[in-house]
């Protein structure tokens, strides 16, 4: 698995260290023996080995070389030896260290990730290249629920096709969601970029600021919490108007096919109520579940994109992205490093915990990983791979720390 990640040269991949500089460290300097910078790459290095607990993550540190520990910048006691950070050490940083900057550091090193992986290889670049997609979703922590407390959910940006997170805020419960999208957004160069959505952010005064503040497209599913635009699209000579694109999938016992038409709405010709519209678009499924019958479904969705723009293919291929948002990262999350089972809940240790899980996945899918399951168990029995995935190759001893 490790061979397809390729040569891990530093011109590749970006040096995470100093990300994690930029990060203030909480606690006070009386009897700080460890750097915060320090303590946050041994739980980098860790979770991209697989680690799914903050026991798993002090492990790591315990297994590690003297020689990793020097990379990584542990402090040499006075006696000559090296000790990494114990689980109480990193649960307390993880509790205290301050989650919106850490997901600013983070979701910033996997843009930067991103972009030097994705930049596009031809001249002109394709259909698929131009458009540069981002999703917006949100997803709880369920473990993180108490008696006391509810449970933390989290709402993220994630890029389509490479599927990494470059902005994660948290939003406390599911219903607010809608008033975080805007601060969520706010930090990133999105102009010219398609942000695609669920029905939920389907919100009016945001998809204004979107396209007017941001200089950005949207996509944007309606459904029937949007009654007018609901009724409006659902109502459109949709009989008169050809399929425009098709496409099908097999797979997991499932046969599903799709059909993509188009409708330019004018605002000359009334549009329909929701800004900046130029596009309607239904998407019709059909899916046939071994011993079950067939079903049928129609999705409508409007776009601020112009029929020169995006093409029927790139419109669906965009929706079913967001759509795969839930199986490229919630799943992973959940399955690979059991999110929804982790019981961390002291104070910003479980949203800490998730972006940590977040810069693996990122880390790992930029270097074109196909299974992350496969590859940190790889990993696990090469410690040393860790520290140049994330860019971490020079000796901070050297620099003074």
């Amino acid at each position: 698995m490790l061979v397809r990640l390729g040569p891990l040269d530093a011109d590749r991949v970006a040096d995470l260290r100093p990300y994690f500089d930029a990060v203030p460290d909480p606690r006070s300097l009386r009897g700080r023996w460890y750097s915060l910078t320090a303590v946050l790459l041994v739980c980098a290095c860790a979770v991209v080995s697989g680690a799914r607990s903050i026991d798993e993550l002090a492990e790591w540190g315990q297994r590690a070389s003297d020689t990793l520990l020097t990379v990584i910048g542990i402090r040499r006691h006075l006696l000559g030896w090296r000790r990494a950070p114990s689980p109480a050490t990193i649960g307390r940083v993880l509790g205290a260290v301050d989650g919106d900057v850490l997901d600013r550091a983070v979701g910033a090193y996997l843009a930067d990730r991103h972009r030097a992986a994705t930049e596009p290889t031809r001249t002109p670049p394709s259909a698929s290249e131009r458009l540069r997609v981002i999703a917006v979703d949100g997803k709880a922590l369920k473990g993180s629920a108490r008696l006391t407390a509810k449970r933390r959910h989290l709402l993220s940006a994630v890029t389509h096709g490479t599927v990494v997170t470059i902005a994660q805020v948290e939003v406390g419960a599911k219903t607010n969601e809608t008033t975080h999208f805007q601060p969520l957004l706010t930090p990133l160069d999105l102009a010219g970029t398609v942000v695609t959505f669920d029905a939920l952010h389907s919100v009016r005064a945001n998809i204004t600021w979107l396209v007017e503040t941001k200089k950005a497209h949207y996509i944007a599913v309606i459904k029937t919490n949007q009654p007018t635009a609901h009724r409006q699209l659902a109502s459109l000579p949709w009989r008169d108007i050809s399929i425009q694109h098709t496409a099908s999938a097999t797979g997991h016992g499932r046969r599903e096919s799709r059909s993509v038409k188009t409708c330019a709405v004018p605002d000359q010709l009334g549009g329909i109520a929701f800004p900046h519209a130029r596009l309607a678009i239904r998407i019709h499924r059909r899916c046939k579940q071994t011993g079950q019958r067939e079903t049928r479904e129609s999705v409508y969705a409007v776009t601020s994109l112009d029929a020169h723009q995006a093409t029927p293919a790139d419109l669906a291929a965009a929706i079913r992205g967001h759509w795969g948002i839930e199986n490229s990262s919630h799943h992973t999350r959940d399955v690979t490093f059991a999110e929804d089972a982790s019981t961390v809940h002291t104070r910003t240790a479980p949203r800490a915990m998730a972006t940590l899980r977040n810069l693996a996945i990122g880390a790992l899918k930029t270097l074109g990983a196909a299974n992350i399951a496969k590859t940190t168990r790889a990993i696990r029995h090469e410690p040393q791979r860790a520290l140049g995935i994330l860019g971490i190759t020079h000796d901070p001893d050297t620099h003074g720390t």
